[in-house]
């Protein structure tokens, strides 16, 4: 059974930080891109970042130059190092796989919130 579990999340101040965790069970992260999305109630979910298996990440400009995508293939664990934490960052952070056949795998989602 594949299975993807976030963690990481909690409440910060503004300008913190945070290193959100997606662990994946069932499924070989690095012959993947990986994609974090970002959802706040009323909305729908929004790409944060996206990692391909040859090591390119592409991310929102929202979050370009505070925030890192990385891999450890030996947990087979994405992280996503958040710094310089905004209000506006605030929300549901979802990790994401798109297997071949079409099929989406989600994670059940990890909280941030930003607020002073």
């Amino acid at each position: 059974q594949v299975q993807l579990v976030e963690s990481g999340g909690g409440l910060v101040q503004p300008g913190g930080s945070l290193r959100l965790s997606c662990a994946g069970s069932g499924i070989i992260f690095r012959i993947y891109t990986i994609y974090w999305y970002h959802q706040v109630p009323g909305k729908e979910r929004e790409l944060v970042a996206a990692n391909t298996p040859g090591g390119n990440t592409n991310y929102a400009d929202s979050v370009n130059g505070r925030f890192a995508f990385s891999r450890d293939s030996a947990s087979n664990t994405v992280y996503l190092q958040m710094n310089s934490l905004k209000p506006e960052d605030t929300g549901v952070y979802y990790c994401n796989v798109r297997r071949s056949n079409g099929v989406q795998i989600w994670g059940q989602g990890t909280q941030v919130t930003v607020s002073s």
